[in-house]
């Protein structure tokens, strides 16, 4: 990765999942949401990932967003890979 791939990757690792948080100091936590409150952040990036994703949920085979719509989406039910190969066109 490029170093701006990179800053956007463990970014978006830490904003999400609190990639590294278990690095900082007890009160750093306290100082970053002071300065950049969170709100209802996980509600609403669960949410975007939802509305993004819901019309087209074949897109997500393979992803970890076919964990998102599994969650949130009644009936959804992710594809397999043995599914795809079983129902693959050919022969045999």
């Amino acid at each position: 990765m490029g170093p701006e791939t990179a800053a956007t990757h463990y970014g978006v690792l830490t904003d999400a999942v609190g990639w590294g948080l278990d690095r900082l100091a007890g009160d750093q936590m306290d100082e970053i949401t002071a300065a950049h409150p969170r709100g209802e952040f996980k509600k609403e990036f669960l949410r975007a990932f939802v509305d993004a994703l819901k019309d087209r949920p074949d897109t997500t085979y393979g992803t970890v967003n076919a964990d998102v719509l599994e969650h949130f989406v009644p009936g959804f039910r992710r594809t397999s890979m043995v599914e795809r190969v079983m129902d693959a066109p050919w022969p045999r």
